[in-house]
This record gives C-alpha cells, structure tokens and sequence, in this order.
C-alpha cells in the first residue's frame, strides 16, 4: 500500500534536512509519542529521535520496540511534558501528534515545540478534528454528543468520559500555528475516508487496498473533504 498523507510529507521533511545537514541524520523530536509509533520507524530510516512522554509505561514499549529493531541506539527516552522540552532549538522536526488534544494549555505548548525547532525546521500537529467527531457520534446514533460538539467552539464533551480537552477545526489550528509564530505550509485531512471503509471490503475486493490509498491521498487536501477527516495534519514552519 503506498503511505499515506502524513508519512509522505515527513518523508519530504526529512529528505530536506539531511540536505541542510550535508548527508548528517535528521534529529526528531516526538512529544507525547512515548508507545514509539511514529519515533521507532524514524529510527529505523536513520532519524535520531527523542521522545518526551510523561508515561512511563508508553517509554517502556517504546524501549522494547526500538530494541526489537535494534534502534536502541538512536532512540532518546525522556520522562516529561513540554515542561521539560528543550528550548535550544536543536531539532530538524517536532511531532505533537495526539498532543494538542490532551495539554491543558494548547497554545503554551504549541510555542514550547516551536522553541524546540530549528530555524527553518517544521512541527508537524496531527490532531482531531471537532466536524468529523460530529458527524461519526451523529452516524451512529449519538444526536445528543453530536449537537454538543457542534455548538462547543472546543470540541469538547465536558462532564462525559471523553478523554480530549478539545477537538479542532481548519481555521482554528491554522490560527493557534500562527500564534505560535509558525508559517502554515500545509493542512491536510488524515483519515479523509480509510476511517469509513469496512475492512471486510479490503479482505474480499482485489486491488482495493491500493485504490483506497489512492483515494485517501487524492482526498486529503481537497476541501471540504480535507475538512471532515477523522484528524487534521498542519505543517508549520518557522522562520530561517
């Protein structure tokens, strides 16, 4: 299957900075990353990447995977929240993936990933989005949550179980990029429709895997399906 959205532009992101770094690896920062989902395969493609997590039981798999495929040595683990971020301006690449969604101040902790980036560098923010949520509780059958989360500018569901603080929407990211003193260079839809296929029609339909992906690519930056996908992914780059 061809990769999606988000590993395409990452892959170009790091591409551009063993260019400025003369052949030299990419070094990565990932925060809240600490299970090594996107940490450990970057590792494994010459990153050297460390992870800042405030779970020690997510950096422990995270230690077994990078062992596992023997990255170990390129892998930093530190215990923390954007508190304990760097402020050097030493990485090539930031990821707040599944961040902005958890941290109390999502502002504060956008500026602290911005702090950590090299001049030139980018932060990748993949984060939920509030549209799609209301439509997937309206789909099936949670009228009332979906009415909550339209009418809510945060996307939040206070006083329910739902882990997020808040949920996001194209101009509002865009907006907290800014502030952050980020240039916006790319929003995209992750999950535009892979979230909505049954698996039983990739197991049963031949070539439907591949056309899928085809179909996710082509949907992921074209409005107004950009703006309905289960996540939202923002390239911000800061100034040379």
């Amino acid at each position: 299957m061809r990769p999606d959205a988000v590993h395409r532009v990452l892959d170009a992101e790091l591409t551009a900075a063993r260019d400025r770094r003369g052949g030299e690896p990419p070094r990565v920062l990932d925060v809240g990353g600490g299970s090594g989902v996107w940490a450990v395969p970057l590792a494994v493609a010459g990153c050297s990447v460390t992870v800042v997590d405030p779970s020690p039981d997510a950096l422990a798999t995270l230690h077994r995977r990078a062992a596992d495929e023997g990255v170990l040595d390129r892998v930093t683990a530190v215990q923390g929240d954007t508190d304990a971020l760097d402020r050097d301006a030493s990485a090539d690449l930031v990821l707040g993936h599944g961040l902005l969604e958890v941290v109390d101040d999502a502002g504060a902790a956008l500026a602290a990933l911005a702090a950590a980036t090299v001049p030139g560098g980018a932060v990748s923010l993949l984060v939920a989005n509030r549209y799609a949520a209301v439509l997937h509780r309206a789909i099936a059958g949670r009228l009332v949550d979906a009415r909550r989360l339209l009418d809510d500018e945060a996307g939040q569901l206070a006083g329910t179980r739902d882990p997020l603080l808040r949920r996001f929407d194209v101009a509002g990211l865009e907006a907290l990029v800014l502030a952050a003193g980020l240039k916006v260079e790319l929003v995209q839809g992750h999950g535009v429709v892979s979230d909505l296929v049954p698996g039983s029609v990739l197991e049963t339909s031949p070539g439907a895997a591949e056309a899928l992906a085809e179909l996710e690519l082509a949907a992921s930056t074209r409005s107004p399906l950009r703006d309905v996908a289960a996540r939202l992914h923002v390239l911000g780059r800061k100034p040379a």
